[in-house]
């Protein structure tokens, strides 16, 4: 069972590559159209999956789902932002340093206790991130911001899917976020709206696919293996991401930014170690 949910946390990372590498590829729409498109090509899973599966969409932690939903787009429309500013492995990554605001956010809002190992775990993936800013002249600061806010931000989703608990199904949970991103995403578009041509659409619509199928290869692997065993392997992203955009987008990595990357997923993997 080990080796299969390695395979499905290897397809999940995949995916989500390659949704990374088709958002920074289409740099001629704005943010939120994408996000409106991500979205929305995801509803074409969800609402037939708790359709078919008899599930109320409401779901019972109504006022939890929707914060959850507000929060997850505004993480995710910030982190598109990024992706306009930085190379997508230095996104991605400072991205992935969610887990700490989201032990941060527990340690504040659930009294939940923070080992001592982890705070020097802590330490060392943000050594990365001031690395990045500090001696990386390639990196765009406003990029760097837009991605340390949507890590924040989605550290703050984690601590909300917790207070929900498994009162309400995990589609439940992904379809409330899917209609909020595509209402407040459709709506924000409006002004700067560029109508898709051609392919145009597909590359679009296929954002919803990916990030569908990465989210649902990813809880699959979790529920088949121990989550200590397949968690880390998450971080595979960063390295499809980056070979992916050297390959296909001419993406360049200096060493300095290279350490700093793997310093945060250093930090990232050892602070997970020594939670478990």
């Amino acid at each position: 069972m080990f080796k299969k949910a390695i395979i499905l946390m290897v397809i999940s990372a995949f995916a989500f590559a390659l949704l990374n590498v088709f958002v920074k590829n289409l740099n001629q729409f704005n943010v939120y159209q994408i996000v409106f498109f991500r979205s929305l090509g995801s509803l074409f899973f969800t609402i037939p999956f708790l359709l078919r599966n008899k599930i109320p969409m409401l779901g019972k932690k109504k006022n939890l789902l929707l914060f959850r939903g507000i929060v997850g787009f505004v993480a995710m429309s910030l982190f598109f932002a990024s992706l306009k500013h930085l190379s997508m492995g230095s996104a991605v990554s400072i991205r992935y340093v969610s887990p700490i605001f989201a032990a941060l956010f527990a340690l504040v809002l659930l009294k939940e206790k923070i080992k001592y190992l982890q705070w020097l775990c802590f330490a060392i993936a943000f050594s990365g991130v001031l690395i990045l800013k500090g001696f990386d002249v390639n990196l765009d600061g406003i990029g760097l911001f837009y991605a340390i806010l949507s890590a924040f931000f989605t550290g703050l989703v984690f601590i909300i899917i917790r207070k929900i608990g498994n009162s309400d199904h995990p589609i439940v949970i992904v379809n409330y976020f899917m209609v909020i991103a595509t209402f407040f995403g459709g709506i924000l578009a409006i002004s700067e709206w560029m109508t898709p041509i051609g392919m145009e659409w597909v590359v679009l619509f296929s954002l919803g696919v990916f990030g569908y199928f990465g989210q649902y290869y990813m809880t699959k692997a979790f529920q088949i293996a121990e989550v200590n065993q397949v968690a880390p392997l998450k971080y595979i992203e960063v390295i499809f991401t980056m070979i992916i955009g050297v390959i296909w987008l001419n993406e360049t990595y200096t060493l300095i930014s290279l350490l700093a990357i793997f310093l945060i997923l250093l930090g990232l993997v050892l602070n997970f170690a020594v939670k478990r």
